[in-house]
């Protein structure tokens, strides 16, 4: 419905959404969130078929985006580890691999994933929900803050921002659940008694990956910093946007994400 225009660019792709969900069989004790918890079992298999992938990580759950022809991969890929539905008129139907077998081609073994550069702003974030009947009353300031707040400055030499003051805000209205990630000044501009975080109200950190736009032809972007994650056992949100891609994940947490990450730059030189 939006009218074409110059300034709108639109990836030469139409995505699909899988929204993983747990049957129950998640080990006692797991407080993995995000990313983490499907690291193994959905990004790093996907990569190494050789499918791109977009992750969007919310305050209720996660979604991988896939490309449309990519499905019958992607399905015969997940098919061993998972139970697959496609949402058909309201009702969910199982698929099975006999149902995109037909035309299915074994993809080429992937040439080694390039390691992108990794930069970590010390912006500190929050997670946060709204309660959707509340929304009203901070809309104002929404659109304030996303089409009218100033930007940190540009700098024309190199191309980038100042990383020491990220700008960075995120909402998304899913299903009716709103999900919202911005930086802690940020937040003191909002109504606290209408955003909701977790109990603990803790502050997360960025890891940028990518030093240009990434596209969206290349595999193994997300895996690439959801394994090391994974196996640390450290919770992560992540966000693909148009751009590049963003963790984030724990204040506590982000020198033992960093040192992991540069182990991983170094190991594959």
């Amino acid at each position: 419905e939006l009218p074409p225009s110059e300034f709108m660019q639109v990836a030469d792709s139409t995505w699909l959404v899988l929204s993983v969900v747990s049957n129950g069989r998640e080990p006692p004790g797991c407080q993995a969130t995000g990313v983490t918890k499907i690291a193994r079992s959905v990004i790093a298999p996907l990569a190494e078929h050789h499918v791109s992938v977009l992750m969007l990580s919310t305050y209720q759950t996660d979604f991988i985006l896939v490309r449309e022809r990519d499905l019958p991969v992607v399905i015969h890929t997940l098919a061993g580890e998972f139970d697959i539905y496609k949402e058909e008129s309201g009702e969910c139907v199982p698929v099975t691999c006999d149902d995109v077998s037909n035309g299915f081609l074994k993809p080429k073994p992937p040439a080694s994933p390039t390691l992108h550069p990794v930069q970590s702003p010390q912006t500190r974030f929050c997670v946060l929900t709204v309660a959707p009947d509340t929304l009203p009353a901070i809309a104002t300031m929404l659109i304030d803050v996303l089409f009218y707040s100033h930007s940190p400055p540009w700098d024309a030499t190199t191309g980038s921002q100042d990383l020491d003051s990220i700008t960075f805000f995120s909402f998304s209205l899913i299903e009716g659940y709103i999900s919202i990630v911005m930086d802690a000044e940020t937040q003191k501009r909002f109504p606290s008694d209408l955003l909701l975080t977790s109990s603990t109200g803790e502050l997360w950190r960025m890891v940028r990956i990518g030093g240009q736009p990434l596209g969206f032809d290349e595999c193994g972007i997300v895996a690439q910093i959801a394994e090391p994650l994974a196996a640390a056992d450290i919770s992560a949100y992540y966000i693909s946007t148009f751009n590049f891609d963003h963790a984030l994940v724990p204040e506590e947490g982000i020198a033992e994400v960093i040192q992991l990450l540069q182990q991983r730059q170094e190991s594959s030189r």
